[in-house]
């Protein structure tokens, strides 16, 4: 069998994972991402899809995050008619993300008009609500280890990879021989998922490396946090914490728990503005086996801060003044409410806006922490004076010690290791470690590159 393999993103940046697998007779796309960051990037979002969306015959899953599944409603409503597999957890998070992700792209179309900052005269949005509902209907929900046939003497297992509820590696069998996608690789020493699961072996390894170049530091998250809270408040700011609705919403919302247990949290209100976020803490319940949290830690958890639903609250937040803790997405400052609440307190020195995890190139999050403090918000520039605290401890990857451990774990070397869904820099340091410390034979492929599998 003459199996093909296609890098169609994730190749020369850290988002919009899409590795297509052709075997002549059946395709099968993993993942269904979008790009994120530079605009020659999101571009690519805008372009049409490489291959006919109605030539693919089913689409697998990793996880939820939109840089792994936020393209599927434009693939489906350009034709893709298949089936899309993916664990539960990552159906059910799926759902809430994909389509707030569609709200929030309306809602960006419809600014973009009514501020005339578009380029385009009548801007659209790159799918709508409904195109998300008629996705939604192709996904099929699986088991891990629950083997999926998808024809030609091809399967897909999804086995646990910690990083998110319901994230998974994929391990593709294509006549046998085993392709195993990392997807998001977890963290060993995660305070709310549990670990991945130990490399079982590969003929080829498709390894995310996000933090490819990078340790995390040793250092407990929880002390920064609650310093840069307390130091905030006593100066009545406010402090803006951007993230992600999946996963990092839960871990911050994990630690400020635990910080207030121990008195060391001063007595402010903390507001979670995110609906999204509201919606995923009843997915984290029912899937309470995928997790290290006891139900009472969870329920602490989630009682901690406010939730604020309607926009007209959200607005309130921006005229009440610290101080106040909001948390809210996007993590990356890409989009979401988080954009409001800084052009109201990003210009005042009083305040702070703390970044808690991986900020990809061309985001406003990484141009925070590379030191611009001016920001192009819905068509002006807003003067950034607060305070800009970068706590890159909290990431759910694993570093590049964790990847490199996780791979020497395995029973024997790949026959090929390609190093992906990583800013250049960081996929060829991850490479030259696996080529020197493991010996394995590793490369960075090219977007769009065709390999044989």
């Amino acid at each position: 069998m003459n199996a093909t393999l296609r890098f169609l993103g994730a190749a020369d940046t850290v988002t919009g994972s899409r590795y297509l697998i052709d075997t002549g007779a059946a395709r099968v796309l993993v993942d269904c991402g979008l790009f994120q960051g530079y605009k020659v990037l999101r571009e690519r979002n805008r372009a049409p899809f490489p291959v006919p969306p109605e030539s693919i015959d089913a689409v697998v899953l990793s996880h939820a995050h939109l840089d792994h599944t936020g393209y599927l409603p434009a693939l489906v409503r350009d034709g893709f008619a298949g089936r899309v597999y993916a664990t539960s957890g990552t159906a059910d998070l799926s759902e809430i993300m994909l389509r707030d992700s569609a709200h929030l792209l309306e809602e960006e179309a419809r600014h973009a008009a009514h501020g005339h900052w578009s380029r385009h005269t009548d801007p659209r949005p790159l799918y709508t609500v409904a195109d998300v509902e008629r996705a939604l209907d192709r996904l099929r929900p699986v088991g891990f280890d629950e083997e999926i046939d998808l024809g030609d003497r091809l399967s897909a297992t999804l086995v646990p990879a910690g990083h998110i509820l319901g994230a998974s590696s994929v391990r593709i069998a294509v006549g046998g021989r085993i392709t195993h996608f990392t997807g998001d690789l977890g963290r060993d020493d995660d305070p709310l998922m549990r670990p991945p699961r130990r490399f079982a072996g590969a003929a080829v390894l498709v390894t995310e490396s996000t933090y490819g170049n990078r340790r995390h530091a040793p250092i407990d998250p929880e002390a920064p946090l609650g310093e840069i809270i307390r130091r905030v408040s006593a100066r009545g700011g406010v402090t803006l914490i951007p993230a992600f609705a999946v996963g990092r919403t839960e871990s911050i919302l994990l630690h400020l728990s635990r910080l207030r247990d121990r008195g060391e949290l001063p007595d402010v209100p903390i507001y979670l503005n995110s609906p999204m976020a509201v919606d995923v803490s009843a997915v984290y319940q029912r899937h309470a086996e995928e997790h290290r949290m006891p139900p009472d830690e969870l329920a602490r958890m989630y009682a901690i801060a406010t939730p604020v639903h309607e926009v007209d609250d959200s607005k309130l937040l921006n005229l009440r003044g610290g101080p106040m803790v909001i948390i809210s997405a996007s993590g990356m400052l890409t989009g979401g409410r988080i954009l409001h609440h800084l052009v109201a307190y990003g210009p005042d020195p009083r305040n702070a806006v703390v970044l808690t995890g991986f900020q990809a190139g061309g985001t406003r999050g990484a141009a925070l922490v590379a030191g611009e403090r001016s920001l192009r918000i819905f068509g002006e520039d807003v003067p950034i004076r607060a305070e800009v605290v970068n706590i890159d401890t909290m990431s759910a990857h694993a570093d590049a010690d964790g990847v490199i451990a996780w791979m020497r774990r395995g029973p024997a070397a790949p026959e090929q290791v390609y190093v992906t869904h990583g800013e250049p820099a960081a996929a060829d340091a991850l490479r030259v470690r696996i080529e020197r410390e493991l010996g394995w034979p590793a490369r960075v492929p090219e977007h769009g590159e065709l390999v044989g599998l």
